[in-house]
């Protein structure tokens, strides 16, 4: 008989897929039991994105609780804390950000940037110092660049207000400039002090891998901050009668956020394989290719497949996930499960269909029922 598949989705990234037939369970993520089980490396700082903060507004100037009851940060990111209380709600949004957008990025792929719990946020996988790993420290740096940038425009905080960029000089004479605008240079500023405060204070021997891959975060972080600062630009606004725009005037902008997530995905694909030489510096393992920039990823180590479930690693495997049958791509099934061949199983969907404006103002929509085919990773 046909079986109809139930699809649940949970916090932390994973999928359980359930029929009717069998009752059985296929997995994409660790689930809570096996997770307890792991033995992860330190709490990072992303936990932010996973625990509620207070808001600004709640907090007391020079009240340490706060700061000795957030979980994740270093000392030295303590300390920023109990100096600037209130940008904290706003790193926790920016790390939220930059952990969506990576989920999104990688959505059609075997890793696909999956929380496991509130701590460590990522697990296991985050201590191999791979293209992937690479990936997620630019964009939580950019993410934290975004959210500071935009609060001090907003007025949220108390130590910044809107940009004070110069005026670009390509911007016509009569055009004026002085729109509040995102406060870029603090954002980059102030995520270059507290990001890569967890690294900075790492004492590990000189060439040594741990060594290495403390200067393999640094070189990330800074990344995905010049990737919002090198992408925000200047935005206008019309003035004058009737809509002549007889006059502009101009302020600078962030980049839409999925902007940067491309342009940190596109540095994932061209990402430079380093090695840590007698000096104590990274270098190319491979002389032939031109040196990295600024606004490049780096890596240490090769990436995992990703296709079986490896709690040494971290990796979550593919089993159970979704797959495109007819793509040649990442997102297809020969690839996505690794060899391993896929399930076919029938889904219901339901969606909004056949809507019409009604006069007025509303919009009323009937209820379209499809049973549509589905792969599953097995």
């Amino acid at each position: 008989p046909q079986s109809i598949l139930f699809v649940f989705f949970f916090p932390w990234g994973g999928r359980i897929l359930r029929t009717m037939t069998g009752i059985h369970l296929l997995f994409t993520a660790a689930l809570l039991s096996s997770c307890s089980r792991i033995a992860v490396q330190a709490n990072s700082w992303w936990s932010l994105a996973m625990n509620p903060i207070q808001r600004p507004e709640m907090y007391i100037i020079g009240a340490q609780p706060l700061c000795s009851q957030l979980t994740g940060l270093s000392p030295g990111q303590r300390k920023l804390c109990q100096l600037y209380q209130d940008h904290m709600v706003y790193i926790g949004e920016g790390a939220k950000t930059g952990i969506k957008e990576c989920q999104y990025q990688f959505r059609q792929r075997r890793w696909n940037c999956s929380t496991v719990d509130n701590t460590s946020v990522f697990g296991r996988v985050m201590q191999i110092g791979s293209r992937e790993t690479a990936f997620t420290y630019a964009i939580s740096a950019a993410g934290v660049v975004n959210a500071i940038s935009r609060a001090c425009r907003e007025g949220d905080l108390s130590t910044c207000g809107c940009s004070r960029a110069a005026r670009p000089k390509d911007l016509p004479r009569d055009w004026l400039w002085g729109g509040c605008g995102d406060n870029v240079e603090y954002g980059y500023r102030f995520a270059k002090e507290f990001v890569d405060a967890r690294e900075r204070e790492k004492n590990y021997p000189k060439g040594s891998e741990e060594h290495a891959r403390t200067l393999m975060n640094l070189m990330n972080n800074e990344a995905g901050r010049r990737a919002v600062y090198n992408l925000a630009d200047v935005a206008c606004k019309c003035h004058g009668v009737s809509g002549s725009c007889s006059l502009k005037t101009c302020w600078l902008q962030l980049p839409d956020f999925r902007k940067v997530g491309d342009h940190l995905k596109e540095k994932y694909d061209s990402a430079a394989a380093m090695k840590i030489n007698r000096r104590g510096k990274l270098e190319l393992k491979n002389s032939r290719f031109n040196p990295p920039t600024a606004d490049d990823l780096v890596y240490i180590n090769l990436s995992p497949d990703y296709c079986l479930r490896d709690e040494n690693t971290g990796s979550l495997g593919t089993q159970g996930r979704l797959c495109n049958k007819t793509s040649e791509g990442t997102d297809g099934c020969e690839l996505m499960c690794c060899g391993r061949g896929y399930d076919q199983l029938k889904t219901v969907q339901v969606e909004r269909c056949h809507c019409k404006f009604h006069w007025c103002c509303y919009v009323k929509c009937k209820k379209c029922t499809e049973i549509v085919d589905q792969f599953v990773c097995k």
